[in-house]
């Protein structure tokens, strides 16, 4: 299994290419379990506004626009 950090590198350069199950990891590490509906894992995020992480699977493959915003709250976390 690769380290978050090794899959957050991976999903920089290439959003398009990222498992499912690692985009999963990623955000279980960074926002907790997510609940699942209809397909789709929802996580909570700590700031006021649209505070939800929506990801689904996409034949083992992860959305890229899901990708790029994931990685815009790890980086709004992360402030």
């Amino acid at each position: 299994m690769d380290s978050v950090e090794k899959i957050i590198q991976q999903m920089l350069r290439n959003p398009q290419g990222v498992r499912f199950a690692d985009l999963r990891k990623v955000c279980d590490h960074h926002f907790g379990d997510g609940r699942e509906k209809s397909g789709h894992i929802i996580y909570k995020t700590p700031w006021r506004g649209d505070p939800r992480i929506n990801i689904q699977n996409d034949k083992g493959k992860a959305k890229a626009y899901q990708v790029r915003q994931v990685l815009k709250a790890i980086a709004r976390l992360e402030l």
